[in-house]
């Protein structure tokens, strides 16, 4: 009788594996750029199937030059989701030439995306965020924030070119693609910080890929909604340790965090560098040592892939202190979970900053 049950319950895990396998046979093959857009596809796709990641953890999505498995991923994609030329401008000839086929979701024009523009100088301009942004929707309320201070958004960030000079993610120059970094100009592509975004995304994904798998359509809705619902419990309990920062004044290296900031409430008093891909001039860390000065800051973060020795600049004689901060989430295991770990990781260096 035993072993009788014993080959029934055998029997019955064989065939469900055998069911599975077939499910997983017709879920699209699909792609992502970076990984915070990796881990809200595999969210969506949770217990279906995988999409492959294009750009590795701790790389540059501005600069970074596919390895063969990510070139044979991007030519087997079925569905390919990305930020945009606005980040990965290498990826532009790669996907038309190796996933030309393949549907291309470019999210920062998916319906119900807020789109801000770059700030400008080494001090942002506090007002309203209504005044003054671009976007594909208005939004009443971001992730449960229906009252944040924010920033004035900018359609032209140029004047500033001539003054720094160009340098790679690991800090050395760059010589090489002049869309190793964005122009600062126009939109700033770092939308996925605002959760308000990637909760929107999460139906756009979710929408895609039952377009091209109807069969699961129901799993990646319900994957969705609770991914949405993941996003915001993180975001309730993030929002209630920063309470206290949101009164403090504080400096980021570059200025990725508008996004973070409206959907937190925060308010950054300015930038170290004009962008990711540029070396401050010496006139404009004196500028922002003016403004660390002027505005008592109280915190002014750095990037991992940044020289600390340019914050340890700014800071000398303060009394601010420092904290790092990775848009990216660089040391976070992509995968179904990467998005609200990320927006922990850096609601926690902001919190802890002292």
């Amino acid at each position: 009788m035993r072993i009788s049950s014993m080959w029934m319950n055998g029997a019955a895990a064989v065939a469900l594996l055998a069911g599975a396998g077939e499910a997983w046979a017709e879920v699209p093959q699909v792609a992502a750029d970076i990984t915070p857009v990796h881990g809200l596809v595999a969210r969506v796709m949770q217990g279906l199937g995988e999409p492959a990641l294009v750009v590795p953890p701790g790389a540059s999505p501005h600069g970074y030059a596919m390895r063969p498995s990510e070139a044979r991923a991007l030519d087997q994609a079925d569905l390919v989701f990305w930020m945009g030329g606005a980040l990965t401008p290498r990826l532009e000839g790669p996907l038309e030439e190796l996933a030309g086929d393949a549907h291309r979701v470019e999210l920062l024009e998916a319906e119900g995306t807020e789109v801000l523009a770059f700030r400008k100088g080494a001090r942002f301009e506090v007002h309203t965020h209504d005044e003054d942004h671009g976007g594909h929707e208005d939004h009443d309320d971001h992730a449960g924030h229906e009252e944040h201070a924010d920033h004035e958004s900018h359609e032209d960030h140029g004047g500033h070119g001539h003054e720094e000079e160009a340098e790679g993610h690991d800090g050395h120059a760059d010589h090489g693609d002049a869309h190793s970094g964005h122009d600062h100009e126009g939109a700033d592509p770092h939308a996925w910080l605002l959760p308000g975004n990637a909760q929107a995304w999460l139906d756009v994904i979710a929408t895609e890929l039952a377009e091209h798998d109807p069969d699961n359509a129901a799993a990646y809705k319900a994957n969705a909604a609770a991914g949405k619902q993941e996003i915001a419990e993180t975001v309730a309990s993030i929002s209630a340790s920063l309470e206290p920062f949101r009164a403090k004044q504080f400096i980021v290296f570059h200025d990725a965090y508008q996004y973070f900031e409206r959907g937190f409430g925060l308010s950054a008093a300015g930038a170290i560098s004009l962008g990711d891909a540029v070396k401050p001039s010496p006139a404009r860390i004196a500028e922002v040592r003016g403004v660390v000065a002027d505005l008592k800051v109280s915190c002014v973060f750095s990037e991992p892939q940044f020289n600390p020795g340019v914050v340890a600049t700014v800071l000398d004689g303060t009394g601010a202190g420092t904290a790092l901060l990775d848009p990216l989430g660089a040391k976070l295991e992509p995968g179904p979970q990467f998005y609200p770990a990320l927006l922990r990781e850096i609601g926690s260096a902001i919190a802890g900053c002292e």
